[in-house]
């Protein structure tokens, strides 16, 4: 790299020297890229295919800031044009404003012990005018219609928008990031055959993993053939804590941190999340072996038409889930192209599931919610115990949960207000399976441990609640074929129709 002129002091501009490197490697047929150690920094690194970049221990590739009036050669290179970006954040509608970027290509590989660093990085969105103003990229790496593509080994600090924003990529291996950032950690959108694991990702004010379908490409292209495993997932830590090892994490009192960058996170987020931009859909997906930590708990979202099926979440542990552990939504905001139907979601398979001390208002388990007209098919949950704080009272058991999709389209667990359940709210689902599962928590909850609402086909064995608890194990609203069978708290029932009753 010194080869090119690369000064690697952090305060000279790499970029050109960088980029140099790499077209010549790519004119050659191929090689590798190689960064020895230093702080290199640069803006948009224009990657090639063929082309394996490698970060060498002590290497950093710096994202340098912005000022008015800079010439071209201190910018991020300009957002393309997109014709469909009404549909999708602008973040996920543009690839080239990035400090690393890629279209187009095949065979590419970054990996290394070194360290991405986004400090001159916009966080997107109402940044968004300043800094298509002043040139700023918003993303550490952006990669569009590509395949074949190796991610392992490295660091990212403080990415941006997203740190790692892969959209219609094909064969992609994303293998022992840390990352530790502002917002989004890794969000793979219309990507095939994808494996992300022994990732550790630390983002408080947004999404750690979070696999889209999105109309970025201009069309409903499918998520499909993804696993995610063996990678820990937070937003329990003050940005930057994780990768130095200190483990700081936020104070209860917000004032402790007054000059926190960018802002104290009001919510510590940090959770695996499919949507919610979601019109193609998600088919083929395993979610296994992994842990949350002090973060939101694992949503599946369809939300703009997509097409969910066959889902397995396996051995998953959460600590301190900050809403519901589990919550899978089909829903109606139909952020798209006008004339597309409502998407389904059906074959869903959870097992092997623990949480501890998760917050209570949302209810301690997990909401699976249709809308009027389009159930959720087709779910299966065995061998789980979640245990909350308890302490819900009979004002909350009276709620009714607003349908969501009118006033409040965006596909989150907030958009219920408090559950009217201690443990699962059910509504708009069809054929459901619980068994071995135990609902605890700490203080008395006056909340029935499940409220179904519309549901047809329910099966529960095994299924266990506290003893000595005031509240109902089930309120059944328009609820069809219902069945449960040696569970605590309740006699074996069978009950063809049930339009209000309490068990």
């Amino acid at each position: 790299m010194r080869d090119f002129g690369a000064v690697g002091d952090g305060v000279a501009v790499d970029t050109g020297a960088v980029n140099r490197a790499i077209m010549m490697a790519s004119d050659s047929g191929g090689g590798v890229v190689w960064l020895p150690a230093g702080t290199y920094l640069c803006y948009s690194i224009r990657l090639r295919s063929r082309v394996s970049l490698q970060l060498s221990p002590g290497a950093t590739i710096l994202g340098a800031g912005v000022a008015v009036g800079a010439g071209p050669e201190r910018r991020y290179d300009e957002a393309e044009h997109n014709p469909w970006d009404a549909y999708q954040d602008y973040g996920h509608s543009h690839w080239h404003n990035s400090l690393m970027w890629g279209e187009d290509l095949h065979d590419i590989s970054i990996a290394g012990s070194g360290l991405i660093w986004g400090r001159g990085l916009s966080r997107g969105a109402s940044e968004q005018p300043l800094a298509e103003a002043l040139g700023m990229g918003n993303k550490a790496l952006a990669l569009k219609n590509c395949r074949n593509i190796l991610l392992r080994d490295f660091s990212i600090l403080e990415g941006g928008h997203f740190a790692v924003l892969a959209t219609g990529v094909d064969n992609l291996t994303i293998d022992n990031l840390l990352i530790d950032t502002n917002r989004d950690g890794i969000d793979v959108d219309c990507c095939r055959n994808v494996r992300i694991s022994n990732c550790s990702v630390n983002s408080p004010w947004d999404d750690a993993i979070c696999p889209k379908s999105s109309y970025a490409l201009g069309a409903p292209r499918i998520t499909e053939n993804l696993t995610i495993t063996q990678c820990y997932v937070t937003g329990a830590y003050q940005m930057g804590t994780m990768l130095d090892g200190t483990w700081k994490r936020w104070p209860a009192d917000k004032s402790a941190l007054p000059d926190v960058k960018p802002y104290f996170p009001d919510e510590f987020n940090g959770s695996i999340k499919l949507g919610t931009e979601s019109n193609g859909g998600f088919r083929n997906v395993v979610v296994a072996n992994c842990v949350f930590d002090g973060c939101k708990g694992l949503a599946l979202e369809s939300s703009d038409g997509a097409q969910v099926e066959d889902i397995v979440v396996s051995g998953i542990t959460l600590r301190d889930c900050t809403n519901a552990p589990l919550f899978f939504r089909l829903g109606g905001r139909m952020r798209g192209p006008e004339g597309a139907a409502v998407g389904t979601m059906r074959g869903i398979v959870i097992s092997d599931v623990v949480s501890h001390n998760s917050v209570s208002r949302l209810g301690g388990g997990g909401i699976f919610s249709g809308i009027p007209g389009h159930d959720i098919e087709d779910v299966k949950v065995h061998n789980v115990y979640l245990e909350h704080r308890g302490g819900g009272t009979a004002q909350q058991a009276a709620l009714d949960p607003p349908e969501g999709a009118e006033d409040n389209p965006y596909p989150d667990p907030d958009q219920f207000g408090d559950i009217p359940a201690c443990g699962f709210y059910v509504r708009h689902v069809k054929n459901i399976e619980f068994s071995n599962v135990e609902i605890a928590f700490r203080d008395p909850d006056l909340r029935p441990a499940v409220r179904m609402e519309h549901v047809e086909e329910a099966d529960f064995f095994r299924f266990k609640t506290p003893r000595g608890r005031s509240g109902s194990v089930f309120l059944l609203r328009d609820v069809k074929d219902f069945r449960v069978a040696s569970s605590r708290g309740v006699d074996d029932t069978h009950l063809e129709s049930a339009m209000e009753k309490k068990l």
